[in-house]
């Protein structure tokens, strides 16, 4: 496996080669004629290895002996790969720092982390090494550092797009996703990826969910993304459309299990909001459980060679217990039921993707923890629910980059691109409105 590639594609990459489409009678006419896209190491290329962002990884496997149906279909679609991605090890960060092949360097904001486990990808597309990159996201490793390079960064609903020949983290959460710096390459690609709708009418906006809490809470009033997306939506659909209800409340209302673990977390130190403190506990805790199945053994036997943060992970799930699964598979079912009576089939919920600014590069311990922790009580709404998720950029202010998300119901997700199409230009309006003057974009 070539070490990760030098400052001049800002790490980007672990590997550069080219993997061109299939002879086409009429290239032009395919949708991704003359875009170029880059892959995660995660996915199988055939006669390849797939890294999964560790030498010791690289080492002990044989090259793919088939390529990613993901991969195959983006060429088929006349899109050239230009190589393989840096990702965090065995996909378990956030953070984006990788200790054996380098840390992409974020382009929006050099002198922070470019988040994870999707880095290289995300990095590739916001330094335009690409047109667009596909990744993985299990607890938030697409939207993550979409948010920090500011880019758009798509989690389809699970399971709709093949996960096959991608090495797998924890299949319950496991999806596919992809990066791209404008909304419409964005939809080129998920109009080759996701799956054909059964009908193509679509359904009209009825609802817009953007709960004060977690804004308040969980995310940072100071950037304005609360005000910004209230007087969009507003402007857009129409006051009648926007409702502020605490999303905490109506969890705790609507999701009976998660009365057995609400003590827990209701004396929490940092800002939090128990019930969805208990939707990340009871997600990574079914995460970690599967990911233990997964790869345990090969930890055990290899003993490979992990960097800081993630040995402490991979060794803390491999000796974890279970704990109670008949109850975290039924808070699981109950929270998806509760979400689908929330935003229905033709609304949406919007919340911070990430809790504020990206972690500066090498950030103490205790204070990435505190931010972790606040960070998966939003990635797990979409994460145990199984929802899609789209994080959308609103610029860069006072050099921090700024996003938001907008979740739809399971297998709404042609429906998500189209009410995002709708309420962009509104957005930047607004977000103009708001900061004063035009937010930077890269």
């Amino acid at each position: 496996m070539a070490m990760a590639s030098s400052d001049a594609d800002h790490g980007a990459f672990m590997e550069r080669f080219e993997l061109l489409p299939p002879e086409s009678q009429q290239p032009q006419q395919l949708p991704l004629h003359g875009l170029t896209f880059a892959i995660k190491d995660i996915f199988d290329i055939s006669g390849r290895v797939t890294g999964f962002g560790n030498p010791d990884w690289a080492r002990t496997h044989a090259p793919a002996a088939a390529t990613s149906p993901v991969v195959l279909a983006t060429l088929a679609a006349g899109a050239i790969s230009v190589g393989k991605t840096v990702m965090d090890e065995m996909a378990y960060s956030i953070n984006g720092e990788n200790a054996h092949y380098g840390t992409p360097i974020n382009p929006c904001a050099p002198d922070r982390v470019p988040g994870g486990s999707s880095s290289g990808s995300a990095v590739a597309v916001a330094a335009k090494l690409v047109d667009f990159a596909l990744g993985t996201d299990t607890g938030g490793s697409v939207r993550v550092p979409a948010a920090y390079c500011g880019i758009f960064g798509l989690r389809p609903s699970h399971g709709v797009v093949s996960e096959e020949n991608v090495i797998p983290m924890s299949q319950m959460f496991d999806t596919i996703g992809w990066f791209a710096r404008d909304l419409s390459t964005l939809c080129r690609v998920s109009n080759v990826l996701l799956p054909q709708p059964a009908d193509d009418t679509m359904k009209q906006l009825t609802g817009f969910t953007i709960p004060i809490d977690c804004f308040q809470i969980l995310g940072s009033m100071n950037d304005q993304t609360y005000q910004i997306l209230n007087a969009s939506v507003a402007k857009k659909f129409g006051s009648h459309a926007v409702d502020n209800r605490n999303l905490g409340e109506f969890i705790s209302n609507n999701v009976p299990t998660v009365r057995k673990f609400i003590t827990d977390f209701s004396e929490s130190e940092g800002p939090s909001v128990p019930a969805l403190s208990v939707i990340s506990y009871v997600m990574r805790c079914l995460q970690r459980s599967e990911f233990k199945a997964n790869h345990a053994e090969w930890v055990n036997t290899v003993k490979p060679n992990l960097g800081p943060g993630i040995r402490e992970r991979v060794h803390e799930a491999i000796a974890s217990q279970d704990g109670p699964m008949e109850d975290f598979l039924a808070l699981r079912s109950e929270f998806k039921s509760a979400l689908a009576d929330l935003v229905k089939d033709d609304g949406i919920l919007a919340i911070p993707t990430v809790p504020g600014s990206p972690p500066k590069l090498r950030m103490e311990a205790s204070a990435l923890e505190n931010f972790r922790t606040r960070a998966f009580s939003l990635l797990s709404i979409a994460g145990l629910s199984g929802f899609c998720q789209l994080s959308i950029p609103l610029g860069v202010r006072e050099g921090i980059p700024v996003s938001v998300s907008l979740i739809a119901r399971h297998g709404a997700d042609r429906f998500l691109l189209n009410v995002a199409h709708e309420l962009y230009e509104t957005l930047k309006e607004e977000t103009e409105k708001a900061w004063g003057s035009p937010a930077s974009s890269l």
